[in-house]
C-alpha cells in the first residue's frame, strides 16, 4: 500500500470518529505526513495530493463545512456557550467566516431568548448569584466567557 492510499484511510478512519472542517482535516493531514515519512520528497508528494483527498471526501459528502457549523453551533449552544465563543471557536476550525456568521444569524434568529439564557445558566453553573463574589469580578467571567457587558448586567441583577 502506497502513502496516498494509507492518507486516504486515514483521512476516513479521522471522519469516522470526528466530525472536522475542511481546513481542519488539512491540518490533520499534515500533522500525519510528519509522521509517515522523513524524506522531504515524499512528504511533498503527499502534501501535493491532500487537496485532492479533500475534494473527494467532499464529493463523497463525507466533509461538509455547513453540516459542521450547523452541529457545532447547536452542540456548543446547549453547553450554555455564548455567540461570541461559538463564532471564535468555528473561525479557529478553519470554518470561512461569512459561513459562521450567517449559520449563527439563522440560528439565533429562531431563538431571540437564547443568549440570555445561555448567560443565566453559565452564572448558575458557575455560581455567579452568591453574594459573596464581588461584582466587577462576576461581570468579568461573564465577558471572558463571551457574552456582552449587557447581558451579564442583566443577568447578574
Amino acid at each position: 500500500m502506497d502513502y496516498k492510499d494509507k492518507l486516504l484511510k486515514y483521512a476516513i478512519y479521522y471522519l469516522s470518529k470526528y466530525s472536522s472542517s475542511k481546513k481542519n482535516l488539512e491540518y490533520i493531514l499534515k500533522k500525519k505526513i510528519k509522521r509517515i515519512s522523513d524524506e522531504k520528497k515524499i512528504r511533498f508528494q503527499l502534501y501535493q495530493e491532500i487537496k485532492p483527498i479533500i475534494k473527494k471526501l467532499e464529493n463523497l459528502n463525507l466533509i461538509n463545512d455547513k453540516l459542521f457549523t450547523e452541529s457545532k453551533i447547536q452542540n456548543l449552544q446547549y453547553q450554555s456557550k455564548s455567540k461570541h465563543y461559538i463564532k471564535q471557536y468555528l473561525i479557529q476550525k478553519g470554518v470561512n467566516k461569512e459561513l459562521v456568521s450567517e449559520q449563527i444569524s439563522a440560528f439565533y434568529l429562531n431563538n431571540e431568548n437564547l443568549e440570555k439564557e445561555n448567560a443565566l445558566k453559565f452564572a448558575k453553573k458557575r455560581n455567579l448569584f452568591d453574594n459573596k463574589i464581588d461584582y466587577q469580578k462576576k461581570l468579568s467571567r461573564m465577558a471572558r466567557a463571551g457574552f456582552s457587558y449587557d447581558v451579564a448586567k442583566e443577568i447578574l441583577k
